[in-house]
């Protein structure tokens, strides 16, 4: 006999399951059930999805759009690198160009108003993370992502990168400012 082979009579699922051991798989076998019940109901009427459109764009054709609504509608410049600050009107498009290390425009929206922000990475795959309301969105290049936004509360949020760009990445945040 060996001591590296299990006895021949000793096979793990003949042994007795003692009560407790029986208790704790049943608990988990009706968890795991009501957890897998419960990803569809959340999908289906949970309020967390956001709604966002995506399509296929050029980078160039992007950055264009960008610079004509920055030229339109620049209220200021802010920072050392005079970043432009747009104020777009109520329902407009706005467009926000994710590049490595920034954000570009910062955005003056009015609180109380839709808009439809158009994100697009110029360079590599960017997270766009809206903090503190908490908006996700990956930022993929040659895609433009479109989410309608209406902001509530007047303030200044965050514009921070969830997905590591590189060196900067913690240098990648930015500004949105809501006004009444």
């Amino acid at each position: 006999m060996s001591a590296i082979l299990p006895p021949t009579e000793r096979v793990w699922w003949k042994q007795p399951l003692d009560r407790v051991e029986l208790l704790w798989i049943v608990i988990a076998l009706a968890w795991c059930l009501i957890m897998f019940f419960m990803m569809p109901y959340w999908h289906i009427y949970g309020a967390q999805n956001l709604s966002n459109e995506a399509y296929r764009a050029k980078p160039a054709d992007f950055s264009a759009k960008a610079e004509q609504m920055i030229e339109k509608y620049r209220v200021r410049e802010e920072g050392e690198l005079k970043v432009p600050v747009v104020h777009p009107p109520a329902g407009s498009d706005v467009y926000l160009i994710a590049q490595l290390w920034r954000w570009y425009p910062m955005l003056e929206l009015e609180a109380g108003k839709s808009y439809r922000i158009h994100l697009m990475s110029m360079d590599w795959l960017h997270g766009f993370s809206l903090q503190p309301e908490n908006i996700n969105i990956q930022v993929h290049p040659g895609y433009e992502h479109v989410v309608t936004v209406t902001p509530t509360a007047p303030g200044t949020y965050s514009i921070i990168i969830v997905e590591f760009c590189g060196v900067n990445h913690h240098t990648m945040a930015s500004r949105l400012y809501v006004v009444k």
